[in-house]
C-alpha cells in the first residue's frame, strides 16, 4: 500500500435502469485512477443490463443470484482490489472520495478498514440531513445504534479473507450490521475518515425506505445483538441510552457537533409502508 492501492466497488442489483446509471457515473467520476467497478446483477429484465452495456470500462455479470448480500459476497470474490467498499445501485460517491479513502489507508497502514460520513438524500437528490461521525466504537455498535453505512465503509480484501463475507444465509436485511460488530469483535482497527464519502438516497424505488424493510432490520438486529452478548431486557434498555450518550460526546469531543434532531424523525417524511423494488431474497413479499 506505499503506492496508489488499488480500490475495488462492488454494486449489487435487480431492476435498477433508473438509478445505476448514476451511481456508475459518480466512479468514473473520480479524480483516482486505480479502482474497478463490479456489478453483479441479479438477473435484471427492466433494462438494467442495456444500460450496463453502456460502460466499456466497467465489469459485470447478469445472473440468479440469493439476493443482495449474496450478490455482495460474489462481487467480493471476483475483486482484485487491496480494498473493497459496496456501493448500493442507488447511492452515489461524491467528488474526490477515491482519492481521499487511499490518502487515508496509505497514512494510517495500520487500518484494516475505515468508514466515513454521508449525507442522506431524496428520489431527486436534495439533502435531507447529514451523518457526520466520530470514531468506530464497537461498544457504541452493539449496545446503542448502528451508525456506520455500509456505502460509506471501506474494508481491506485481506480482512474478508480473514473474516468471511456477509452471512446472507442466516440474515436478509441486517448482515451488514453483524459484519460491522465482526470488525470490532475480531479486533480489526477500523478508522474514520471525516469527509462526506457517499450520498445515500431513500426513495420510492428503494428498500431503505420501506417500513416493512425497517421493521425486518429491528428484528434481525435484536438477534445478532445477542450472538454478540447484548443482554436484552432493562439491562439492555439502560446501556443502549448510556452508549447513545456517549456517541454524542464523542462527537462533541472530535467534531464540535451532535445530533439535536435524531436522525430518524429527518428521516420519518420519507418512509413508506410499502415501495417498489425487486428481490431474489423475496424481501419485496415480507
Amino acid at each position: 500500500m506505499a503506492e496508489a492501492p488499488k480500490i475495488s466497488v462492488v454494486t449489487p442489483c435487480l431492476n435498477s435502469a433508473a438509478t445505476i446509471g448514476a451511481t456508475i457515473e459518480s466512479v468514473l467520476s473520480q479524480d483516482y485512477a486505480n479502482w474497478e467497478h463490479i456489478v453483479m446483477d441479479g438477473g435484471s429484465n427492466d433494462g438494467t443490463v442495456a444500460v450496463l452495456k453502456r460502460y466499456p470500462r466497467l465489469a459485470w455479470v447478469s445472473e440468479k443470484d440469493e439476493g443482495h448480500y449474496h450478490a455482495m459476497n460474489k462481487g467480493i470474490d471476483r475483486a482484485t482490489g487491496d480494498v473493497v467498499v459496496i456501493l448500493n445501485a442507488d447511492d452515489c460517491f461524491r467528488s474526490g472520495v477515491l482519492g481521499k479513502v487511499a490518502e487515508a489507508f496509505r497514512a494510517h497502514p495500520d487500518w484494516d478498514a475505515l468508514f466515513g460520513d454521508v449525507v442522506f438524500v431524496d428520489g431527486q437528490g436534495r439533502e435531507i440531513y447529514r451523518r457526520e461521525e466520530a470514531v468506530y466504537d464497537f461498544q457504541i455498535l452493539l449496545y446503542g445504534v448502528d451508525y456506520i453505512c455500509h456505502q460509506a465503509l471501506f474494508v481491506r480484501r485481506s480482512v474478508y479473507g480473514r473474516l468471511g463475507g456477509y452471512r446472507y444465509k442466516d440474515f436478509r436485511n441486517s448482515t451488514d450490521y453483524e459484519f460491522k460488530l465482526r470488525l470490532g469483535h475480531a479486533g480489526c482497527r477500523v478508522g474514520h475518515l471525516p469527509e462526506l464519502l457517499v450520498d445515500y438516497r431513500y426513495h420510492t424505488q428503494g428498500q431503505s425506505a420501506d417500513l416493512r424493510i425497517i421493521r425486518n432490520m429491528i428484528q434481525e438486529a435484536a438477534v445478532i445483538r445477542r450472538e454478540y452478548g447484548h443482554p436484552g431486557g432493562w439491562r439492555g434498555r439502560a446501556l443502549r441510552i448510556v452508549f447513545k450518550a456517549k456517541r454524542q460526546l464523542q462527537k462533541l469531543w472530535f467534531r464540535h457537533t451532535c445530533d439535536l434532531i435524531p436522525g430518524t424523525w429527518r428521516l420519518k417524511p420519507h418512509l413508506r409502508a410499502e415501495t417498489q423494488f425487486s428481490s431474489n431474497a423475496g424481501l419485496d413479499k415480507l
